[in-house]
């Protein structure tokens, strides 16, 4: 483990629009770290619009011996995390504090209570994954937890924002099975292949339900799982989902690089945020190992 930090500055980048609950923890995470670090320039700020947080993360990141938490859930979050890697700082630090739908993140990775956390200063490393569409130099975008294609992000996202209880678990995944189709992709090797899902993950959970893979807690070793579900018979998928819900999936293929193409324009899920790309697109991701300091 690192030695203890101690930072010159630490912005708090939240949604005051927020359904949930970001501007009242942002409020009292701001209170208590004035309190208990009162040499540090603690500063609260708050977004304007969609994708506003990456600007502030970048700018934040920029100024040197900074900590940007994020208080959010995994798609603010993501947020952050390319601003501070689109700003090229070496130093700069993340942090999440729950404050959504989907907190896989958090819940995966993190460790004790964050404000406890950043006064202890403990700093460790994370890989992150690494999407790249179509030339070489084109822009890449960053993903902390998943980048998924399919059924499987999909069912995550209904079950987290339906009841708990295995039985309406049940039917929230039904749901999304009638309007659901499979997809088609193009391999490295040139072969077609037709699947259901496509997830890879740098976490072993989604949607605080589905257990992908047995990966550690830790995501610091250069690889990422990857999940497939071939085509297949619904009530298949059915049983295969359901079965991340209760047990997990169980061990998975890990990769350092995965390349493919797309045959058709799809969408897709990064972090739990919905994007979408266009027919006969060259797609690669990878792990970039320990790239990201992280307080949590």
């Amino acid at each position: 483990m690192d030695s203890p930090r101690r930072f010159d500055t630490i912005r708090i980048i939240f949604n005051p629009n927020s359904t949930g609950d970001a501007p009242k923890l942002a409020e009292e995470l701001h209170h208590e770290l004035t309190a208990a670090l009162p040499a540090t320039d603690v500063t609260l700020r708050p977004t304007e619009h969609a994708g506003h947080a990456v600007d502030l993360a970048r700018e934040a990141a920029s100024a040197g011996n900074a900590l940007i938490v994020s208080v959010s859930g995994d798609g603010g979050y993501n947020e952050v995390v390319n601003g501070v890697m689109d700003s090229g700082s070496e130093d700069a630090v993340c942090a999440v504090l729950a404050a959504g739908n989907a907190n896989d993140h958090s819940r995966v990775v993190g460790r004790k209570p964050l404000a406890e956390a950043i006064t202890e200063g403990h700093v460790r490393r994370i890989d992150l994954l690494r999407i790249s569409m179509g030339q070489p130099d084109a822009t890449a975008v960053y993903a902390h937890s998943y980048i998924g294609f399919g059924l499987t992000p999909v069912m995550a996202i209904d079950l987290e924002k339906g009841s708990k209880g295995a039985i309406k678990e049940m039917f929230s995944v039904a749901r999304t099975f009638r309007k659901f189709k499979p997809f088609e992709i193009r391999q490295s090797d040139g072969k077609h292949r037709t699947f259901d899902s496509l997830v890879f993950a740098n976490i072993s959970q989604m949607a605080k339900y589905a257990t992908l893979s047995e990966a550690g807690d830790h995501p610091a070793d250069g690889k990422f799982e990857v999940i497939t579900f071939p085509h297949m018979a619904k009530w298949r998928v059915l049983l295969t989902a359901l079965r991340a819900t209760t047990k997990g999936l169980g061990d998975q293929p890990s990769y350092a690089q995965y390349r493919f193409s797309t045959v058709k324009p799809m969408p897709y899920q990064i972090d739990g945020e919905v994007k979408s790309v266009e027919a006969k697109t060259d797609i690669t991701i990878d792990s970039v190992p320990r790239v990201l300091s992280i307080i949590g």
